[in-house]
């Protein structure tokens, strides 16, 4: 079994390697039969074996049958719509099941939106995390935003126009306005954009409208921000704390979080926190 990258964006960085699979592969399976075949007409593939549809909604039972057929020696392709299977795509169902199956699963290597905005972001590369498309929610999403506030690795997040403004603001409030992120859309596209700057003003600017394939990339903690070897006293974490409880969470949670980080007692900084609050 295969796990192969499509472009993200230019068809023409499909590789020789991605033709010669999808021309050759007895079965492969795509998030979009559609889109695949959109694909294969612009690179100039024909296939050989079969197409079927491999998507959120029927992955479970398909896993099964691909991976049936792979386990009678069948070459069997998995394809998302853009990117690398199982990367906040479909595949990682079929992956697990292949192994469990004893079934050999190599990847075909091509575009990852992950990498590439971080490259182009230039924001710190050596040390990073994939959250991948956040809670639509606004409680989830910012209670999940308070927990990464004193990361200390570079962040990318994938995002959608419609969202990208709140998610922004969000950000911005739990991380403070300052942070610096960059907004890449439409990577490898004829209108790739990459706005860099704080987290506050580029949620101000999305307020216009933001269109295309979203990735934020956003810096990690620092000392300043109350990174994890940063401000240890009580009065700095628990102005940290009262920063978090204004962007919407609980100050018993925003104090978890922070003396999470900080690697102090949660009743401490909630103390502290009481104590530094100004009266209603």
């Amino acid at each position: 079994m295969v796990l192969a990258a499509t472009p993200i964006g230019s068809a023409r960085d499909a590789t020789q390697n991605l033709h010669d699979l999808l021309a050759e592969a007895d079965v492969v399976a795509a998030e979009d039969t559609r889109t695949l075949r959109e694909l294969l007409r612009r690179i100039g593939v024909t296939p050989s074996g079969t197409l079927v549809s491999y998507h959120e909604h029927n992955e479970r039972e398909r896993a099964e049958e691909l991976v049936a057929r792979a386990a009678a020696g069948a070459t069997v392709a998995v394809v998302t719509d853009a990117g690398m299977p199982s990367v906040s795509d479909p595949g990682y169902r079929v992956t697990v099941a292949a192994h469990e199956a004893g079934v050999p699963v190599t990847a075909l290597p091509g575009p990852s939106a992950v990498l590439t905005a971080l490259a182009v972001s230039g924001l710190p590369s050596d040390r990073f995390s994939f959250e991948g498309f956040v809670p639509r929610r606004p409680g989830e999403r910012r209670r999940l935003f308070a927990e990464l506030a004193t990361e200390r690795r570079t962040m990318v997040l994938f995002s959608s126009p419609h969202r990208v403004a709140d998610e922004l603001a969000d950000l911005a409030a739990a991380f403070g306005a300052t942070r610096p992120a960059a907004v890449c859309r439409e990577l490898t596209k004829r209108y790739e954009e990459v706005r860099r700057g704080g987290l506050a003003e580029l949620a101000d600017w999305a307020t216009a409208g933001v269109r295309g394939e979203i990735t934020l990339v956003v810096g990690g903690a620092t000392q300043a921000d109350g990174g994890l070897d940063g401000r240890t006293d009580a009065s700095a974490l628990a102005a940290r704390a009262l920063e978090l409880a204004a962007g919407g969470l609980r100050l018993k949670d925003a104090a978890a979080v922070v003396a999470e980080g900080a690697g102090v007692s949660k009743r401490e900084v909630y103390e502290a926190a009481l104590a530094a609050r100004p009266a209603p």
